[in-house]
């Protein structure tokens, strides 16, 4: 009895794996809303095998209000939002569906407006995108007011809680402070990172 297993599992390889990324351009201030609409049609329409993700690319934004430090999400993109897509499976009534969707105007095709073909971000595009967005994870900071050299501020979280302090020097790239703190009336260098302090409102 002769046994054929040559023509097995011939295809490639985690095909259906290779994803692109779309751009959708929504009325600004309504992106949250857009993104909370697709992830429900894509769920209610079945599209889970073709769409990967609808996304919206967030930053953290820390801002001092009454001397305490606050933190928002602000979108890094205004105005849009993004469809993680399987490769070649993005069909024309989805793109018509999405399109049609309150608040969205078109995705980003190639010059023609909304009635150009729909074209994905080339790849150094969204390595820049998420590059960002790992980054804002990462650091999870960003002061919409800078620290200024010769500032007074607050610690408030360390071994120095509720010292006051002035700053000597300011790494805005590490998110971190050299501040000298007087102890005993002696002045003590100390390095803090920006989430131990706040302005002194």
């Amino acid at each position: 009895m002769e046994e054929t297993t040559s023509n097995i599992n011939v295809s490639p390889p985690a095909e259906q794996e290779l994803t692109k990324y779309y751009a959708l351009r929504v009325v600004s201030g309504k992106e949250r809303k857009v993104k909370e609409y697709l992830d429900k049609e894509v769920v209610r329409s079945g599209w889970t095998e073709t769409i990967k993700q609808v996304f919206l690319p967030m930053e953290k934004v820390y801002k001092v209000q009454n001397g305490k430090k606050v933190m928002r999400e602000k979108n890094l993109y205004p105005g849009y939002l993004f469809l993680e897509a399987f490769e070649g499976k993005l069909a024309d009534d989805m793109v018509q569906v999405i399109s049609n969707v309150s608040n969205v105007m078109h995705f980003l095709t190639d010059g023609k407006g909304a009635k150009g073909n729909i074209i994905s971000l080339r790849k150094s595009e969204v390595n820049k995108m998420l590059g960002k967005v790992d980054e804002m994870n990462d650091q999870g900071i960003v002061m919409n007011e800078p620290f200024i050299v010769g500032e007074t501020i607050k610690i408030i979280e360390g071994p120095f809680n509720d010292f006051n302090g002035v700053i000597e020097e300011v790494n805005d790239e590490k998110k971190k402070l050299k501040v000298t703190v007087k102890i005993f009336g002696r002045s003590t260098p100390v390095e803090l990172n920006y989430m131990q302090v706040e302005k002194l409102g």
